[in-house]
């Protein structure tokens, strides 16, 4: 749009009316002059000229003001700040300001976008480290629980809702209107109220889990506020990890420990008392030194035995034990097991009834292993019948289960219904059969290792007092 000037026409204006009143002050000096009336009448038409080309400034000058307004209200409405142009002398210094003042605008304009880019980039990075943060906390599997400087819960993982009990959807509240466990609020709020920023509060404490204790180890340690240059808690975070297994392992050495000593000294005290006896000269004839030498020789054996059991046990339950797993026949393993028993049950007068049918079937197993758990079953059974007693080996295939089943019943004493849970235990005897026959308590743990956790096999016992057991297995057919 094309700019008037109106300067110009407030010139004329200006000259036109000081004209106008000069031919007045003229014509009433010579008003007797013939040239007055015509002195009179030019005052008048250049006061009337001097009025229109005042209305004419005003009008033009009224034009640019609206041109500039609606060239701003544009601006507005684009959001694009643009510098006017400067076309009238008499606006140039206000329409030079408006530029200056555009110019600045557009400058914080561009300087606002690019902090706001900077803070989207740092708001982008700081909500990913977050998240990233939160999926470390999720995975984790011990409990942890994180609060801020008011005590309120802002970060958890399921394992801590399952520990303390509460749901997740429950955090941005205060502890304890989330946690029910009044110690563990406690020790979050103590920690927080030390105001230490540095260092760690490590606590044992006991969690109920509906009837049994679950034991944790507590780790407590406050966060930094930056804000506050690092001297002020800005939270707390606790982790919670159970070590009740731990525990239970710990205690679980220590009797083993406790059980191996003991079993180490009895046939080592016998061993004892014997060679001292054979010393001090007390075996005066050949066949009281031949007793002598029986007795130490079957300690010595016993406690070979013993040795060897643990050992077994120990590799196997490390996985430091070689397996040699290769497609076996089960019928044959048993087969060779009870020509090596048949012996020693002849002395009881005890008879060996062979159920086992010639079909070849297989298994995938460890041949040395599983026959040493056959024969520690056998050798059980005729520990534990009495003479004239009956010993029965059997197979069973299940072949649409894809199994096959090996057992030895008895007609023993048989076992009290409160110990068959507990006869597959390292170390553990049935008190009521413990005169019947000497053992360590290692050969059907020993058993069961080798066919659950070798094997992925399953052992079972059913037994009924005064008629006989039977222990067996099942493993998987080829």
């Amino acid at each position: 749009m094309r700019k008037q000037k109106s300067l110009p026409i407030f010139v004329l204006c200006l000259t036109s009316g000081g004209l106008a009143c000069l031919a007045s002050v003229m014509g009433v000096i010579l008003r007797a002059h013939e040239d007055a009336m015509i002195l009179a009448v030019s005052g008048v038409v250049l006061f009337m000229l001097a009025a229109a080309c005042g209305v004419m400034a005003a009008t033009v000058f009224r034009s640019n003001c609206r041109a500039m307004a609606r060239s701003l209200d544009e601006m507005i409405a684009t959001g694009k700040l643009m510098q006017l142009p400067v076309a009238d002398a008499e606006l140039r210094p206000l329409l030079t300001s408006v530029n200056e003042l555009i110019d600045y605008t557009n400058s914080r304009v561009h300087r606002a976008a690019i902090e706001r880019k900077e803070l989207e980039i740092q708001l982008k990075v700081a909500q990913l480290e977050r998240q990233h943060g939160e999926a470390i906390i999720r995975s984790i599997s011990d409990a942890v629980l994180v609060t801020d400087k008011f005590d309120e819960l802002v970060l958890a993982n399921e394992s801590a809702a399952r520990a303390l009990t509460f749901k997740l959807d429950s955090a941005r509240a205060p502890v304890e209107k989330v946690l029910s466990d009044s110690k563990v609020i406690e020790m979050i709020r103590e920690m927080r109220q030390s105001g230490s920023t540095h260092g760690r509060r490590v606590i044992e404490h006991r969690i109920r889990h509906g009837e049994s204790d679950r034991t944790y180890k507590v780790t407590l340690s406050c966060v930094a506020d930056e804000c506050a240059d690092g001297k002020e808690p800005a939270g707390v975070v606790c982790v919670l990890h159970d070590m009740t297994r731990e525990k239970e392992i710990a205690q679980m050495k220590n009797d083993f420990v406790s059980h191996v000593s003991h079993e180490l000294r009895t046939p080592l005290a016998s061993i004892k008392a014997y060679v001292e006896m054979l010393v001090d000269g007390e075996a005066s004839d050949e066949k009281t030194a031949r007793e002598f030498y029986e007795i130490i020789q079957s300690e010595a054996n016993r406690l070979g035995r013993l040795i060897d059991n643990i050992l077994s046990i120990s590799r196997i339950e490390s996985g430091l034990v070689k397996i040699n797993k290769q497609p076996q026949s089960l019928s044959v393993i048993l087969k060779e097991a009870i020509e090596v028993i048949t012996p020693q049950a002849k002395t009881k007068n005890i008879t060996i009834e062979e159920r086992v049918p010639p079909a070849f079937y297989t298994t995938n197993i460890d041949r040395d292993m599983l026959y040493q758990a056959v024969l520690n079953l056998m050798s059980n059974s005729v520990k534990y019948t009495p003479d004239g007693g009956r010993l029965t080996v059997e197979t069973i295939v299940d072949e649409s289960g894809r199994k096959v089943i090996a057992q030895v019943t008895d007609t023993g004493v048989g076992i009290p219904a409160k110990d068959l849970p507990f006869v597959f235990d390292k170390f553990y005897r049935v008190e009521a059969n413990s005169k019947m026959a000497k053992g360590t308590g290692l050969g059907l743990s020993l058993v069961k290792h080798i066919v659950e956790n070798v094997h992925q096999g399953r052992v079972f016992v059913k037994s009924e007092v005064g008629k006989g057991s039977t222990f067996g297995f099942e493993l998987d057919l080829v």
